[in-house]
């Protein structure tokens, strides 16, 4: 008898699984193989929804190209007295273009209003930011220790500067005007 976790592992004929028996699922050594069907009754009202709403849509797009592209006379032999003026036949998909195009326009204008300037603080950090106490020692430094796991903090960024760009901006300064003489 093999047990995992406690557990019986049970073949389907009911007796003990031997260990070359049959595979297993690579999802759970308890997972029986092949899977079994689910339980439970869906529903398939979500599929007709669908596919009312896929023949209406081919319905009302070919009424409306029979009501933009056919004469007055074919449209009242059928029996209709009464229908909107053609001029919407070309008002109705120019509306609709323009409507699409001021979502893209607004959302987009949203996302820039939402931008932060370049100067705000919030460019940089934020409220979560996890930054060393300014009277501790130097966290920063404790990696030089051979036996040493430093606590994680946010790097801030005048280090990320000095790391990237070298030295200060004064020892920049102090240096390019001193070259310059």
């Amino acid at each position: 008898m093999m047990k995992l976790l406690n557990f019986e592992v049970l073949n389907d004929s009911g007796s003990d699984m031997e260990e070359n028996d049959s595979p297993t699922s690579p999802v759970s050594p308890l997972a029986p193989y092949p899977p079994l069907p689910p339980t439970d009754v869906r529903s398939r009202a979500p599929e007709f929804y669908g596919f009312v709403a896929w023949i209406s849509t081919y319905l009302l797009f070919i009424f409306f190209l029979l009501w933009a592209i056919l004469p007055d006379e074919y449209i009242n032999s059928i029996g209709v007295s009464w229908y909107p003026s053609r001029e919407w036949a070309v008002l109705l998909p120019a509306y609709s273009v323009v409507v699409v195009l001021l979502t893209y326009f607004t959302y987009f204008s949203l996302a820039l209003a939402g931008t932060p300037r370049f100067s705000d603080i919030s460019t940089i950090t934020d409220s979560k930011a996890y930054l060393p106490d300014a009277d501790a020692p130097n966290p920063y430094r404790a990696h030089a220790r051979s036996d040493a796991i430093p606590a994680m903090y946010d790097i801030p960024i005048g280090m990320v500067n000095r790391v990237v760009y070298g030295g200060s901006a004064r020892k920049r300064t102090s240096t390019a005007t001193a070259a310059s003489t």
